[in-house]
């Protein structure tokens, strides 16, 4: 009987986070903007805290701040994909701000397919890197004939989407890792959220945009304070850019 249970019921492989970390902290800045390169990404290099910025290609600071970006990848950031166009789904709840040339709902899946690969040989021309992740414009999953993240996971190592986190690390897909957007958050939220990954022992993925400035913003003082906290509980939380926290869960699990 107590053999049968054990068969039924096979132990969790154990997974430990590097220096015996609670859990492990991912910040993502999304769509490529004028705040994060003004805000974020110094405040972050005065931590030395590695992040995931994921660029908007069609945004106009690739053009007029390559260099920093560029630099960005070089000082250890990744440059994640977030589409050329950021296409998403008019249709859906509080979308009027879609362009009609930008409308998912009318982009079949090869063509939004098409895109993300043009996007990630940009990337591979701007940082040389071949592996990186993806968060999908909008966190939308489908074009007009169908799912097109189903077709995209082969592209990526991992992909984030909208989601409440995991309770046990062995419970994380990396294509389909559950991410905060938030919006004016507050420090304490910020904190709990991480201390609650740190109960849970899993992976704590915050997806920012504006930083003091732009848009859907955190205020650079927040986040200012926020990366003190993190800097305080090293011990405690491994904070690092996605493709390096997705490699090594890959890598933990390759080994059972």
């Amino acid at each position: 009987m107590l053999l049968i249970f054990f068969i039924a019921c096979p132990l969790k492989a154990e997974f430990n986070w590097p220096k015996n970390a609670k859990a492990a902290v991912s910040l993502a800045y999304d769509d490529a903007l004028d705040s994060q390169l003004d805000n974020a990404l110094p405040a972050l290099n005065r931590y030395g805290f590695n992040a995931t910025f994921y660029l908007t290609l069609s945004s106009p600071t690739l053009s007029s701040r390559l260099h920093e970006w560029r630099l960005a990848a070089r000082q250890g950031h990744e440059l994640g994909n977030h589409s050329i166009n950021h296409p998403c789904r008019a249709s859906l709840p509080g979308r009027d701000w879609v362009e009609p040339h930008n409308n998912l709902d009318n982009w079949s899946v090869a063509a939004i397919i098409q895109e993300i690969n043009n996007a990630n040989g940009f990337l591979l021309a701007l940082d040389g890197e071949t592996e990186r992740t993806f968060t999908p414009p909008c966190g939308d999953s489908h074009a007009k004939d169908g799912n097109y993240l189903a077709r995209v996971t082969s592209l990526f190592v991992a992909i984030r989407r909208p989601g409440d986190p995991v309770a046990q690390i062995q419970q994380l897909e990396l294509h389909k890792t559950p991410t905060w957007f938030p919006v004016n958050p507050s420090l304490k939220e910020l904190t709990n959220y991480v201390e609650q990954a740190g109960k849970n022992g899993t992976l704590a993925s915050i997806n920012f945009h504006g930083v003091g400035g732009d848009y859907l913003s955190v205020s650079a003082e927040v986040h200012e304070q926020f990366l003190a906290w993190l800097d305080a509980n090293r011990d405690q939380y491994w904070l690092d850019s996605f493709i390096n926290l997705s490699r090594y869960i890959r890598q933990q699990r390759n080994k059972t």
